[in-house]
């Protein structure tokens, strides 16, 4: 199935026409979709061949955007997001049962300012976006244009935003529950950097 390179502007036709794009980040590249647009979130799980119980993060283009989606922004989530956003963190944190069941999730949803700036135009033009990784399951990261071409589909793509090549490291993804937390995904933010921001990881025995 041939995936063609895009413009921004075709992009952005593409997804407010509910269709599934190839983007690129500040991390690597990924697939997305409207969130706006529940069809179009149910082709994103298609796409990748995606369980429906399997929870598709969420990039956004301003703290704004997180308050227009009714998401329960804590102390934490946002001393968080002062310190490493834009950035390659994503913050899961409880949210409206509407937003987390459309995205595959029960109470809460994972949550990105990209700082990229192809993307944020994207962002700023479209609102957010549901987005899963580009790559096949298994497979080493997409980080160009070329990878995601050549990769295989089990749906539909409009075409991948050609935006030249991404650094390949994963964005760290932390989930927060009161005044907890844990790291859930190891990537470019380390556990450390995130330890000096909220103090020491909670124990898993708290989860």
């Amino acid at each position: 199935m041939s995936v063609e390179r895009l413009g921004v502007d075709e992009a952005v036709a593409a997804l407010e026409r509910g269709e599934v794009v190839a983007l690129p980040t500040d991390t690597v590249y990924g697939v997305g979709a409207l969130l706006s647009d529940a069809r179009a979130v149910e082709r994103l799980f298609e796409v990748k061949a995606r369980p429906r119980d399997v929870a598709l993060p969420v990039l956004v283009g301003s703290l704004d955007d997180l308050d227009a989606l009714g998401i329960e922004w804590t102390p934490q989530a946002r001393t968080l997001a002062e310190r490493f956003w834009p950035g390659a963190l994503t913050i899961i944190v409880a949210a409206p049962a509407g937003l987390a069941t459309r995205v595959g999730s029960t109470g809460s949803v994972g949550v990105r300012w990209p700082r990229h700036e192809v993307l944020g135009e994207v962002l700023t033009r479209c609102g957010p976006l549901a987005v899963t990784s580009a790559n096949e399951h298994g497979r080493p990261p997409c980080t160009s244009a070329s990878d995601v071409m050549a990769t295989s589909w089990s749906a539909p793509v409009a075409g991948v935003l050609d935006a030249g090549p991404c650094d390949g490291e994963v964005s760290s993804v932390v989930e927060l529950r009161g005044s907890r937390w844990w790291l859930r995904r190891a990537g470019a933010i380390g556990d450390e950097a995130i330890a000096a921001v909220l103090g020491p990881e909670s124990s898993t025995d708290d989860y």
